[in-house]
């Protein structure tokens, strides 16, 4: 037998439990201390920056991603201003969120005090939801509300009342505003309706149906920018999935290697694993809470595999199903007995868990030391953190470059210099990615006039392939200075800036022009040029 420690009204009371709550609560405040520490002082990653950008204007979506995460950072920056932490604020509340409800969640289904400790710990012991999390993308802003609407359907399934699936389609419809990555999660929900025996009992209630049309109505300004300009974002995600790419096992293996590097060398397959044994257990009971959470994990990762035989998988894509997974791992440990497993079966899942947060809380720590203290660069000029770094000195080198030359604005044709330019800058200057013009539908005037037939700098690494699409566009470039990013020591990217005149870029190209195309798009048609 497992030595379970259930929850009653008196829990709060025995000194033991009131010791190990106080444990608990005081790891997760250092921890939540070194987030918000991390958040202020390890410098905002490019894609960061393209967020913070969004946040300073009012569309209602976006090309690449639906505009919560755009919301978040106007949250922060309200707060604290445009600051790395003021912009990473809303992601450090995110996880605290994902933190309780995946806790109630364990709490609801065990009612074991030592799963939901373990739960939280695992949380911490994951590199991206211990450390990484702070750093904003739209996948943070999607994580708490994907975890919310399976909270959702937990307390559907442990109060019997209809009316969860309301919360359910409103936290569902959030959670499409931030990105539209959890429709994987769809298929598992249709499993916990249709498989378990009360299928007929949802199929002709209305609370399902009206829960679809909370999560349409709420996700509603991502419908009505795409009505409005073409279905872009839409068509941009079509064509970057299904563009024709060659089977590689390397981009497979790299995402596997992913997983094992942000969840963790033993976490990761120890999540994995509960997952299947909980899909058994659920396809075998018929229990709707254990096919919602494992199908909820197991379907997305399928699918991911998948991608990755022909297509690189970004770092954040997965990170939305991992939550739930480490859930299912609690819940699954204390139902193994129940199972037929045998005492040493329970004792050893119990201490591989164990096993996972021991080493991965460390691991964490020394993410977070090498990220913000450390003073060697360990990978030189492949290393992750430092290929992002140093783009203060491209801009304090673009300042006096403006000064000398009488130059009042920055062009640019690539999305990660155009927003570190302007973060550090902070729009003093007008900074405008001149090329992939549809990332900027409805954005305000960048200020034309001092744009239009003023002198620029145009700034790009030297090998930037638009270059010659400037100087046929009838741009005059003339070289002015080469530098390279600098991370402790190390040059990390080199880049080039020059003289920009007779030349002012359209703002709103037409469609399926060079200027305008997306960037997957403008590839794929590269390709087919080529062949």
């Amino acid at each position: 037998m497992t030595d379970h420690t259930v929850f009653r009204p008196d829990s709060t009371r025995d000194p033991a439990r009131r010791g190990q709550l106080l444990a608990l609560l005081a790891l997760v405040a250092a921890m939540t201390a070194m987030r918000l520490v991390y958040a202020g002082l390890f410098e905002l990653r490019t894609d960061e920056a393209y967020y913070w950008t969004w946040s300073k204007e009012s569309v209602l979506s976006f090309l690449d991603h639906p505009p919560m995460i755009a919301w978040f950072i106007r949250c922060g920056t309200a707060l604290f201003g445009d600051t790395a932490f003021g912009v990473r604020f809303a992601g450090i509340v995110a996880m605290a969120v994902t933190q309780l409800l995946l806790a109630d969640i364990v709490r609801r289904v065990t009612r074991d005090w030592r799963a939901v400790i373990v739960t939280v710990l695992m949380t911490e012991a994951a590199l991206y939801y211990g450390l990484l999390m702070a750093k904003v993308a739209p996948d943070v802003a999607m994580i708490p509300f994907a975890t919310a609407m399976l909270w959702s359907l937990v307390r559907l399934a442990d109060s019997d009342d209809g009316r969860w699936w309301l919360a359910a389609g409103l936290f569902g419809g959030l959670a499409l505003l931030s990105k539209l990555t959890v429709v994987l999660t769809v298929p598992a929900i249709l499993v916990f309706m249709l498989v378990p025996d009360w299928r007929m009992r949802w199929l002709t209630s209305p609370y399902p149906w009206l829960a679809v049309l909370i999560a349409l109505a709420v996700s509603s300004p991502v419908l009505i920018w795409n009505a409005g300009h073409d279905w872009a974002s839409f068509k941009f995600q079509f064509v970057r999935v299904t563009a024709p790419h060659d089977v590689s096992l390397s981009t497979l293996g790299e995402f596997i290697g992913l997983q094992f590097a942000q969840v963790g060398f033993v976490l990761f397959p120890v999540l994995v694993s509960a997952c299947v044994l909980t899909l058994w257990r659920g396809a075998r009971q018929r229990d709707p809470v254990s096919l919602l959470l494992s199908l909820a994990v197991l379907l997305p990762f399928a699918y991911f595999v998948w991608r990755s035989l022909t297509l690189r998988v970004g770092d954040t894509w997965p990170m939305f199903m991992w939550p739930p997974a480490m859930a299912v791992a609690a819940i699954n440990v204390t139902r193994l007995a129940q199972d037929g497993w045998s005492a040493r079966t329970v004792r050893d899942s119990w201490r591989w868990i164990t096993i996972s947060i021991a080493v991965g809380i460390p691991f964490v720590l020394l993410a977070f030391l090498y990220s913000v203290a450390a003073p060697w660069n360990l990978l030189g000029r492949n290393d992750p953190i430092g290929t992002e770094a140093g783009y203060d000195g491209l801009a304090a080198r673009a300042e006096q470059e403006l000064r000398a030359t009488g130059a009042t604005w920055i062009a640019t044709t690539n999305y990660r210099v155009y927003a570190m330019l302007r973060w550090h800058l902070k729009d003093s200057v007008p900074v405008i990615q001149v090329n992939e013009r549809s990332r900027f539908l409805g954005f305000r005037d960048p200020g034309m006039d001092r744009i239009k037939d003023h002198t620029g700098l145009y700034i790009a690494q030297p090998d930037e392939e638009y270059r010659a699409l400037l100087l046929s566009a009838g741009a005059k470039l003339q070289p002015l200075a080469q530098l390279n990013t600098l991370w402790r020591g190390t040059p990390m990217r080199a880049f080039q800036i020059d003289k920009l005149t007779d030349w002012t870029p359209d703002l709103n190209p037409p469609p399926d022009t060079p200027f305008y195309r997306p960037p997957s798009l403008a590839l794929l048609v590269g390709r087919m040029s080529a062949a």
